[in-house]
Parts: structure tokens; C-alpha cells; sequence
């Protein structure tokens, strides 16, 4: 680069980086992207994620900065707040977190003081690191104390987590899931909290989207904090946010900023600000009933195939699956790297009382938002069933991995995310 009469010129291209950028677009186009987690941003939420608002630092919130020149920026957050409380029904929106993980922490640290007891999902039971790990900030903070499923029906065991509720007076219940495919019904969670004086905090990360959709029951009329990510079923720019009720406006936005971050990133901002605008669109609501019946498809043609699906199916847009129905030796991380190789994008997962650690597991976990982007619907759900059959009925051989990609690309062929 070189500044010739006061000008930024670009003199020569990263030619390096932008080709591993093109090599990202090609894989994304070209095979099967079934991680729970990913989705398709649109053409709008990259064009503002990419845009001139990265260059500016603007600390503080709309109307109250520690820089100058913020009198554009402050209406472009003030744009994303409003439509975060129009989209959710919400009192106050702080868009501001730069990750789901940040909304969490953030959120803790505005109603909670180091020690205190709160009950959360337990990892291995489907819950997030965030919700009270030992090995993430959550769990050596504050002291969680775990609930999860039922060993008969592998759903949320609501008569347990009202008796640990009643025995430990927890400050706060954290509700939520990251590997849990069954709707989380908000108001018994509510009664549970309001039995034992208990702030509700629900964790949407995942489900964002389906409740903006219509397609699950919104948490925020029975929740004192909920937080979530802009990607995801939400289908924005990778982030967080935190919706709350008014009274905790002031303790959430300290607690964001300065209490955990610095500088908010301005242009993410107004790319959620754009994926909020997207949501708001009826078309929102067909897609979010789609990406539903696609996983509900997917898990349906999988059991047909000889996997287990934990809790027997799924009512968002994920499923665990158990592999040791299908092949007892065969582990979710050999699973994932065969079919990786054959040109489907998943992870590794655990499963309900897995007995193999984190890094191995007996199971995946596999998602359909991104595929009901491209615009998949339930006969190709049924097709990339019988291809995660064939890789894993053999994940060593060579040849049906490259068979099966090879299927996998012309399928992608028809439904290219970024042409």
C-alpha cells in the first residue's frame, strides 16, 4: 500500500490471503455445511460487516461516547437497538457483545457477585461451556450447580431441577441448550425461579432465530435476561446480544462495557442491525417452519439408517445422534473427520451420559440452518442421510469417500449459497 498525494492506494494485492479467502467461498459452496451453529449470512449483512464502519472507535453508548465523531454511528446502534426490542418484544437491547460467550459473562456480571450459586445445563447433558464449566470462567466464578435430561425420555427433568432449585436457593437459573433438540418451554422455568426468589436468565444462542420465526415459544416475557447470537439460526453476522427487562437496562450495559469489553465493533453492529430487518420479513417465518421440518427429515431418514437419535427426534434445528446403534467402535470424532473428507461439515458431540471424553464421544450433532438457506428442503434431508450412511458405513475407504463427494458437489451445484 502507499498514501501518493495524501491518498490510500492499494500498490499490490494480497494475492495470498484473498485466494485462501476464494478457497473458503469454494469449499462453503461446494459441500454439505451441517454444523449446528454456521449459516449463509446474506449479501447485506457481509456488505455491512466489510463496511467503512470498522474504522471507527466509538467506546461508550449512542449519546454517551469517550471519542468524537460518532454522530452517524450512534444511529446505526440506535437502529440495531430498536429493532433487537422490536424483534423480541424486549424492553432494552444491548448490542454490543461481540460473541454469545460475552452476553453470557456479561450478563452474570451485572446481577451476580463471584460465589454466587446458580443452576445450569450441564455440558455433557447438551448446555454450554458458558453455563457453569469448570474449565470456562462461568463455573470458577460463580458456583454452578448442574441439572439436565432424564435417562428415560433424554429431555430437560423439570421435577429435578425444581428440587435442586428448592434445596440450593440458587441467586439465578440459566436456561438454554447447545446440543438439546427438544423445545425448552420458558414458563415452567419461570415458576420454577419465582418459587425460590431465583433470577431466569435463557440462553437462545441457538434457537434466536425459530423464536424470532414463530417457530418457538419466545423466552422474553418470562425471563429477566436473555441472551443470545446474531448467527446461528438467526442467520447474521457472528455476535451477541442481551434483551432485558428496563429495570436491568443500567447493571447490563455497565456490565458489557466497561465491565468486560472495550470498543464495541461498530460495523458487526449494524450487520445485526441488518439481520434483525431480515427477521422482521414474513418470508422469516416460512424459513424458520423450514428449517424445522428439514431437521425433523434429516433425523427421521437417519434413525431409518440404523443411528439412534437421542430423545428420539428433535423440534428445532439440530439433533444428536448416537452412533453406537449404528457401529459400537465407530467414535464421533473418526465420524467427523470421514465425512469431513467426503465433503460434509458437521462436529463431534457428546452425548446424554457419554461414556467417551469430549474429544472423542459417541456422538455428532448436526444442524439444518444453513442448508434450508441454500434452500434444501426434506427430499435432499433424505438424501445426505443415505450419503452419511454410505462414508460411515466404512469411514476408512478411500473410494466411497470420493464417490460421495462427488455426489455431495453436485448437490451442492443446486444450491449454491454464494454463486
Amino acid at each position: 500500500m502507499g498514501w501518493p498525494n495524501g491518498r490510500l492506494v492499494v500498490v499490490q494485492s494480497d494475492t495470498e490471503l484473498f485466494a485462501i479467502i476464494a478457497d473458503e467461498k469454494e469449499r462453503q459452496n461446494t459441500t454439505l455445511q451441517l454444523i449446528a451453529s454456521e449459516n449463509f449470512a446474506s449479501r447485506e449483512v457481509l456488505a455491512a460487516t466489510g463496511s467503512v464502519l470498522t474504522n471507527k472507535y466509538s467506546e461508550g453508548y449512542p449519546g454517551k461516547r469517550y471519542y468524537g465523531g460518532n454522530s452517524v454511528i450512534d444511529r446505526a446502534e440506535d437502529l440495531a437497538r430498536r429493532r433487537a426490542c422490536e424483534l423480541f418484544g424486549a424492553e432494552h437491547a444491548n448490542v454490543q457483545p461481540h460473541s454469545g460467550a460475552n452476553a453470557n459473562l456479561a450478563a452474570y456480571l451485572a446481577v451476580l457477585e463471584p460465589g454466587d450459586t446458580v443452576l445450569g445445563m450441564r455440558l455433557d447433558q447438551g448446555g454450554h461451556l458458558t453455563h457453569g464449566s469448570p474449565v470456562n470462567a462461568s463455573g470458577r466464578l460463580f458456583n454452578f450447580v448442574s441439572y439436565g435430561v432424564s435417562e428415560s425420555d433424554e429431555r430437560i427433568d423439570f421435577e429435578a431441577l425444581a428440587d435442586l432449585a428448592e434445596k440450593h436457593r440458587p441467586k439465578m437459573i440459566v436456561a438454554g441448550a447447545t446440543a438439546y433438540s427438544r423445545v425448552i418451554e420458558p414458563e415452567p422455568l419461570r415458576k420454577i425461579a419465582d418459587s425460590v426468589g431465583a433470577l431466569l436468565l435463557f440462553d437462545a444462542a441457538h434457537i434466536a432465530g425459530l423464536v424470532a420465526g414463530g417457530a418457538h415459544p419466545n423466552p422474553v416475557p418470562f425471563s429477566d435476561i436473555v441472551t443470545f447470537t446474531t448467527h446461528k439460526t438467526l442467520r447474521g453476522p457472528r455476535g451477541g446480544c442481551i434483551v432485558c427487562r428496563q429495570g436491568l437496562a443500567q447493571a447490563i450495559d455497565k456490565a458489557v462495557f466497561p465491565g468486560l469489553q472495550g470498543g464495541p465493533l461498530e460495523h458487526v453492529i449494524a450487520a445485526k442491525a441488518v439481520a434483525f430487518h431480515e427477521a422482521m420479513q414474513p418470508e422469516f417465518k416460512q424459513y424458520s417452519a423450514q428449517i424445522v421440518s428439514n431437521a425433523r427429515a434429516l433425523a427421521g431418514a437417519l434413525a431409518a439408517q440404523g443411528f439412534r437419535i437421542v430423545s428420539g427426534g428433535t423440534d428445532n434445528h439440530l439433533m444428536l445422534v448416537d452412533l453406537r446403534s449404528f457401529d459400537p467402535d465407530l467414535t464421533g470424532r473418526s465420524a467427523q473427520e470421514a465425512l469431513d473428507k467426503a465433503g460434509i461439515t458437521l462436529n463431534r458431540n457428546q452425548i446424554p451420559g457419554d461414556p467417551r471424553s469430549p474429544f472423542v464421544t459417541s456422538g455428532l450433532r448436526i444442524g439444518t440452518a444453513a442448508t434450508t438457506t441454500t434452500g434444501m428442503r426434506e427430499p435432499e434431508m433424505i438424501e445426505i442421510a443415505e450419503l452419511v450412511r454410505r462414508v460411515l458405513a466404512d469411514p476408512g475407504d478411500e473410494l466411497v469417500r470420493a464417490a460421495v463427494r462427488e455426489e455431495v458437489a453436485a448437490l451442492c451445484s443446486k444450491f449454491v449459497p454464494y454463486p
